[in-house]
């Protein structure tokens, strides 16, 4: 089975997919590490994420680097949204993420195109989203507790500049795949968004 987990950031995807994939037993990939793996890779090679020759190259990381905390920074972040507009370095990640999806017994993935384009055939597909502001008011939390002291105004502002950027590529833009279930999770808790996204998932898997 093959669950695909698509949405904004702060929006609770990652949270969501990694629920599902210990629910049911199955392999997780959060494909934003990967973009955010090239974008750190770029910065620290001294390279522009926005380049895109320079975010190509960020590609041939090293997979150990999919373990470094940095990834998980506000600047990594913006760096992933920046290497991910370019058309090439989505094409050279696409047949890692496809690979993933195919292995035997399926998967779980996260990101913004695995509904529409790295698992068109999923079994089931969800677009988990919530109000920008209270999508930036997680990401502030969130820095709170790793201890970085960032304004609220400027992860907001962050966080509407990652969504135009997503929604804007040319290339497998952040949109809700027509056969995908929508889930706003705004006014709900973790336990809440998980259960109805079992529940989401099994009213499309009943009769397979």
């Amino acid at each position: 089975m093959i669950i695909a987990v698509d949405g904004p950031a702060a929006s609770g995807k990652g949270t969501i997919a990694r629920a599902l994939a210990r629910h049911y037993g199955l392999p997780h990939l959060d494909t934003g590490l990967l973009y955010r793996a090239v974008g750190v890779s770029v910065e620290r090679a001294g390279g522009d994420p926005a380049d895109p020759a320079d975010a190509l190259a960020g590609c041939d990381f090293d997979p150990a680097l999919l373990g470094d905390p940095a990834l998980k920074t506000e600047s990594a972040g913006r760096a992933a949204s920046l290497v991910s507009v370019h058309p090439p370095v989505r094409a050279a990640l696409l047949d890692r993420q496809r690979a993933f999806a195919g292995q035997p017994g399926g998967a779980v993935l996260d990101g913004r195109d695995i509904g529409t384009v790295i698992a068109p055939q999923a079994d089931a597909k969800l677009f988990v989203t919530a109000s920008s502001r209270v999508r930036a008011e997680r990401r502030f939390h969130e820095l709170e507790r790793m201890g970085a002291d960032v304004p609220f105004e400027a992860v907001m502002a962050d966080i509407i500049a990652r969504d135009q950027r997503d929604a804007g590529r040319s290339t497998a833009p952040l949109r809700q795949a027509d056969d995908a279930d929508l889930l706003d999770t705004s006014d709900l808790g973790i336990d809440a968004a998980v259960q109805r996204a079992i529940s989401l998932v099994e009213a499309r898997t009943a009769d397979r």
